[in-house]
């Protein structure tokens, strides 16, 4: 099963690029970030043209985060178990936002997130972030077949960032952010790799033709799926692309079929 996660920046702005990228790449599974859309202002129409079921989670023009698939969209859910919430004023409701979607894709459960940004160190979001992503490590279960795709907003490590003096006293490269990306991983899942060393390019300072950029989308599955991934730095180099290139990786479920016959 070959699945894709992809930050679009704006699906309206982008959507005849996501339809030619899935038919391009023969994609089943699209984990898609920052929609930046309700779900009443959708195209679900553009995708479901050439085969897809969508699952969108969007309030409204900020976040969102969808599932996109040719392969089935079984027990939707529009957020995983004690997902925080958020408000700038710490007096006001802390609202949980479109950051997470997940459904169970050919027998194995799919999740698309967009973790928060965490802005600056002392901000208040940067603790919502920390809290997310402590959060998210409950979501992984040993006994599941499972891939948590998405824009993770992490640079795990040093050679993740094309620069590390550059971030120095910035959020994404903190030891604190770092090891709680580590903890979600640590629950029984595995950092799908690829050759590519970053698939997020800043659109100021020519960050793309620079080759200066950042790791921070990934695929993180169950020991049981291999997968052999790669990044689709063409689409990242295509006109009025998005900022984030999407990851992608084919996964091996004969493992799954033989746990069946068994």
């Amino acid at each position: 099963m070959r699945i894709a996660t992809w930050n679009i920046n704006s699906v309206r702005t982008r959507v005849d690029r996501a339809v030619a990228f899935l038919e391009r790449n023969d994609i089943d599974v699209l984990a898609m970030q920052e929609t930046k859309c309700s779900d009443d202002k959708f195209p679900y129409s553009a995708f479901e043209a050439v085969g897809y079921e969508v699952a969108h989670v969007g309030y409204h023009q900020w976040n969102g985060v969808a599932l996109i698939s040719r392969v089935g969209l079984e027990g939707v859910k529009d957020h995983f178990p004690n997902q925080p919430g958020f408000d700038k004023d710490p007096a006001k409701p802390q609202n949980r936002e479109a950051r997470a979607v997940g459904a169970t894709c050919n027998g194995v459960e799919v999740w698309s997130l967009y973790v928060p940004n965490g802005r600056e160190i002392a901000d208040r979001h940067y603790d919502y972030k920390l809290e997310f992503l402590w959060r998210l490590g409950e979501v992984a279960d040993k006994q599941k077949a499972q891939v948590l795709c998405g824009d993770f907003n992490i640079a795990p490590t040093d050679k993740d960032v094309w620069e590390r003096a550059f971030f120095e006293g910035k959020t994404h490269v903190t030891e604190p952010e770092r090891a709680a990306f580590q903890r979600v991983v640590e629950f029984g899942l595995t950092q799908v790799k690829h050759e590519e060393p970053y698939s997020y390019f800043d659109y100021k300072g020519m960050r793309f033709q620079r080759g200066e950029g950042m790791l921070i989308d990934f695929q993180l599955a169950s020991p049981q799926l291999p997968a052999r991934a790669w990044v689709d730095l063409e689409e990242r180099a295509g006109e009025k692309a998005s900022d984030h290139a999407p990851v992608i990786a084919d996964y091996d479920l004969s493992a799954l079929l033989i746990d069946e016959v068994r």
